[in-house]
């Protein structure tokens, strides 16, 4: 998209200045206007692979303190399909917004849940080997953490900019962009975007202070000739 953004005028005449956006970072999102029915569901879920698994894996979950992580085929899993066939749908809109060949498709290909007590938190990384990832939070309380999303180009750490002091950037200009948990978001964003999550600081010591979340990785699919 190409837009003026500045006359300058100079001698005999004005300079058009004029700006193309080329590489932007999408991130989507959706409030699930189910939320509190699928949640209740998915929290259930959760719970039962804790009980099966307790000690989990670990991956950007720091299990010292206290973060648990499922095993990553949850979608395979008739308990979370109400989730995932969702996650497929809305996939579909991804694929028309961004133009993908209809003779593909969008799919969860891993997915996972991650239960993060008060004081745990998840280190910064990407999702290799997938096109794009999400998030889906199932429980927040107020202080459960934010999920921080850097910047990943290097020029960012090499050489930052003077902004006008007090003043607040444009979305375009800024570094890290920080997204507060909500009970019933959702959130697609590209697999190689580095991400982490803050500590939780939620009040209490008992199960409703924990972050609770459904995790999952997205790659595109080619349809079968009976599909199409």
């Amino acid at each position: 998209m190409t837009r003026t953004v500045a006359q300058i005028e100079v001698d005999g005449g004005t300079d058009e200045l004029r700006r193309d956006d080329y590489f932007p970072t999408l991130i989507y999102s959706t409030m699930l206007n189910d939320r509190e029915a699928m949640n209740k569901t998915i929290l259930e879920a959760i719970y039962a692979e804790r009980d099966k698994d307790n000690k989990g894996i670990e991956r950007s979950n720091i299990r010292a303190l206290g973060g648990w992580h499922s095993h990553n085929n949850l979608h395979k899993e008739e308990a979370f399909d109400p989730l995932t066939k969702r996650i497929n749908k809305l996939l579909g809109g991804v694929s028309t917004n961004l133009g993908y060949d209809p003779a593909s498709y969008l799919t969860v290909s891993t997915m996972w849940s991650i239960t993060n007590p008060p004081g745990s938190s998840n280190r910064a990384h990407v999702h290799p080997g997938a096109l794009w990832s999400g998030v889906y939070y199932v429980q927040a309380p107020e202080g459960a953490g934010n999920i921080d999303f850097t910047d990943p180009r290097t020029v960012q750490i090499m050489s930052s900019p003077n902004y006008i002091p007090k003043k607040k950037r444009k979305t375009e200009c800024w570094s890290k962009v920080n997204v507060k948990p909500v009970p019933g978001k959702l959130l697609f964003f590209p697999s190689w975007l580095y991400h982490s999550v803050a500590p939780n600081l939620a009040k209490g010591d008992g199960p409703e202070s924990e972050r609770i979340i459904i995790s999952f990785n997205i790659n595109q699919r080619r349809r079968s000739k009976q599909s199409k």
